[in-house]
């Protein structure tokens, strides 16, 4: 999921330079949809990552051997 959202920013840049070139707000609105749908996944795959109920240790402790 990761790497599709690295793909979407690569893409989203793209018709950012685009955009910026041609002085089209087609390509402007294509950049923006592209990115919010990769924030989207980005946001989805962070939340994904994390288990229910699981807390992080406090700083500073150490796993017991």
């Amino acid at each position: 999921m990761l790497v599709l959202t690295l793909v979407l920013a690569a893409i989203g840049f793209a018709l950012l330079v685009a955009a910026l070139t041609t002085g089209s707000v087609f390509w402007a609105w294509g950049c923006i949809v592209v990115c919010v749908i990769g924030a989207v996944l980005l946001l989805v795959s962070a939340l994904s990552m994390r288990r229910p109920g699981e807390s992080t240790p406090p700083p500073g402790r150490h796993a017991k051997r």
